[in-house]
Order: structure tokens, then sequence, then C-alpha cells
């Protein structure tokens, strides 16, 4: 069976369980519980998560994403991480990567648009396409396919988005769940189950009262 790591933001904690629900009998899917935030998150991580997942040159594809996080704008007007410290690191992380689950392919997911209509630190759509250009040439050289999630959503309602960063709505969900699905099974040639999205968000709504 096709061993799949799962590793990113927020943005990856709305689809990560849909995703591993689609490949239950077709592949192991493992990602950490928390919110990996920033890349130098993922770089501290990485070898903790190896350890605690017991899995390294089993490994078969790894689907990640970074940025949201980084290119946020503090108080002083900066963005938390400088563009180039931002491309710094996503060599160090694709290089640790390769060196931990070496027969894995990478297939790496542009950050997501936002609405700007924040108050304090805040995002702009601006940044997160420099930041997201910058990924895409970084992780090229080092052989990943690119998930486009900020194609997929630049031109979406605002109704799909469940606040001004997070699409957890159902119309959004199916949506990215469904093109992260396909680049995986592409990538690995292997076919997802379908997932019913009404029944699975109606249940959802049962369940916490709404």
């Amino acid at each position: 069976m096709k061993k799949i790591i799962l590793i990113g933001d927020s943005i990856r904690q709305g689809y990560d369980r849909y995703v591993k629900m689609a490949l239950e009998g077709v592949a192991e899917v493992y990602y950490t519980e928390d919110n990996c935030r920033f890349t130098t998150y993922i770089l501290r991580e990485l070898y903790d998560w190896k350890n605690r997942w017991q899995c390294g040159d089993d490994v078969d594809l790894i689907h990640w994403n970074a940025g949201l996080w980084d290119c946020f704008t503090l108080f002083d007007g900066e963005t938390l991480l400088p563009i180039e410290d931002y491309v710094r690191n996503l060599h160090r992380i694709c290089r640790n990567m390769k060196a931990l689950y070496p027969n894995a392919k990478m297939i790496f997911a542009t950050s997501t648009p936002v609405i700007e209509r924040y108050k304090v630190q805040i995002r702009r759509n601006a940044d997160i396409e420099r930041y997201n250009a910058a990924a895409v040439e970084v992780l090229r050289q080092y052989g990943a396919e690119i998930n486009d999630l900020y194609g997929l959503l630049k031109d979406v309602p605002e109704s799909y988005h469940s606040d001004l960063t997070h699409y957890y709505t159902k119309q959004a969900t199916e949506l990215i769940t469904n093109q992260v699905l396909s680049h995986i099974e592409n990538a690995l040639d292997i076919t997802a189950n379908p997932l019913d999205f009404e029944e699975l968000f109606r249940k959802k709504e049962d369940a916490i009262g709404m």
C-alpha cells in the first residue's frame, strides 16, 4: 500500500481528513494534527515527524505547503519572514525531505488567496503571489509538482470562505480536496474512493448542532 504524508498550515487542516477518507484501503495517509504554520516550524519538526510516523524510505509521496504565515505583515509593516529567508528555508526543507524520504515524490501546494479586510497581522494577495512565485521557482529545482491552489480559488465567490483566510465551507472543501486527490492519484497511479460531501457536511452540522 502506498504511503503519503501531508504537511502544511491550517489550509491543509481543512482537507487532510477527507483525503485520508478517500484513500482508505488505497494508501496510508499521515499528517500531524497541529498547524504547521511557517517554514521555520516545518524545518524544525521534519525529523520528529519522521520518527513519530516511523517511516522513511517507504514513503511514496509528500504533499505540502507553507507560505501564508511567512508572508503576513506584522505591526511594524514587514512580513514575518522576509522573502529571501523564505526561499532559504524552502531550499533547506526540500533538502531535508530528500534526505529523510529519499524515494518520495513531492507535490507543493501554493498558498491560497485571502479576503483583504484584516485589521492586524495583515495578509495581502500581492504578497501571497510574490511568495508563491518564489516557492514555485525553488520547488521546481527539486522536481516537485505544483498544485496551484491559489489559481484554483482566486475567482471563487466570497461565500466559499469560512473567514478571511480559510475555506472550511462545503463548496470550497470539496473543490480543494478533489484537486489535492487528483494530483496524488496522477502522481502515484492510484484511484481514490468517491466522497459524498453533502452527507459528510450534513453529519458535521448535525454533530455541532447547526
